[in-house]
């Protein structure tokens, strides 16, 4: 028997089936992470803010104690996310990547699941992703790279910024997500080239503040305040964000560590690599480079990388005292209920 279906049946059915692929397109993902450091617990901490569903894995388990209280799932290995939609990973370094994705227990081991993304806020080589990006493929899983600009006090104040790279429509997806960081995400591309851009990014990291240091310097032996030239500098066109937030550090001499020069090295060694691959000389780079690696070499791994002005105060002969004054860092929270844009 046909059963016919008139105009106004065929109407409410679509309307019906619209309504159902609405809902599906406004459900929110769940998510895992791995990795609940300083960065990645602060991360965390905003999407359970935002009311994301959220599971994570860390290897120390007792660190993510806090965002168990917040409302999140702690798992015991990466290979028990895998059944989130998206998964984000945020750990030191490569082979710690390799080891909780394609390791034993790893995320794309789990036999019956797989996460439609996984997006990496690692700071890894491009060789390194496009080996993730591999076997996240042979599991039918997409690969965003997603590194973070910032650090928890940058977090705190709204104001991190994502670069992302990877296939658009993986990008679509997550991007709601991902807003929920700070201040603004900026899709560059596709593949690798996120991670190119987190690395030029932190070649200027070291650059500036190598700078930074040696005028500091020049403009204290010659008699001027710290505080004096910094809150010049920091007002005039060549004043930023960052030396707004470093002055605090070069003023009052606290090198709390933020970003350690072991890092920095790190970064400067995959930037002069890319260079090298890219045919792009790095003059600048390559001699803050061996600055950097000099004060690694003479055991300064913890303090953080401010501690550039101190060697270049000693290159000058001066002597440097903390000036004690109360200066801001320019991150005056601009979100602090931290649920983001």
């Amino acid at each position: 028997m046909v059963v016919s279906t008139s105009p106004s049946h065929e109407y409410a059915h679509s309307k019906r089936l619209q309504s159902q692929e609405a809902m599906m397109t406004h459900k929110r993902p769940t998510v895992g992470w791995i990795g609940t450091g300083r960065m990645g617990s602060q991360l965390v901490e905003r999407l359970l803010g935002a009311g994301y569903d959220v599971s994570v894995y860390n290897r120390t388990a007792s660190k993510a104690q806090p965002l168990v209280d917040a409302g999140a799932r702690r798992v015991s290995t990466p290979a028990d996310l895998a059944d989130r939609d998206i998964v984000f990973t945020m750990v030191s370094a490569p082979k710690d990547l390799a080891a909780v994705t394609t390791g034993p227990n790893g995320l794309l081991t789990n036999p019956d699941h797989a996460p439609r993304i996984i997006a990496d806020s690692s700071t890894v080589s491009v060789e390194a992703s496009e080996i993730l990006r591999a076997a996240a493929a042979e599991r039918g899983t997409h690969l965003l790279a997603t590194p973070v600009s910032g650090n928890p006090a940058v977090i705190a104040a709204g104001k991190l910024t994502v670069a992302v790279s990877g296939p658009r429509e993986a990008f679509d997806e997550v991007e709601p997500v991902v807003q929920h960081f700070g201040r603004s995400v900026t899709y560059v591309g596709d593949g690798e080239v996120a991670r190119l851009v987190k690395i030029a990014h932190n070649i200027m990291l070291g650059v500036v503040t190598q700078t930074l240091a040696e005028i500091t310097v020049l403009v204290e032996k010659g008699g001027v305040a710290r505080e004096a030239f910094l809150n010049f500098l920091n007002d005039s066109v060549m004043g930023s964000v960052f030396t707004k937030y470093k002055t605090p550090a070069f003023v009052n001499l606290d090198f709390t560590p933020t970003f350690t020069q072991v890092l920095l090295q790190k970064d400067f060694d995959l930037g002069l690599d890319a260079g090298y691959k890219l045919g792009v000389p790095l003059p600048v780079t390559s001699v803050t480079r061996n600055i950097v690696a000099q004060e690694v070499g003479n055991g300064n791994v913890e303090l953080d990388f401010a501690t550039l002005l101190v060697t270049a105060a000693k290159g000058a002969g001066l002597e440097l005292v903390p000036e004690d004054a109360d200066v801001s860092d320019g991150l005056e929270a601009e979100d602090p209920a931290g649920v983001g844009a």
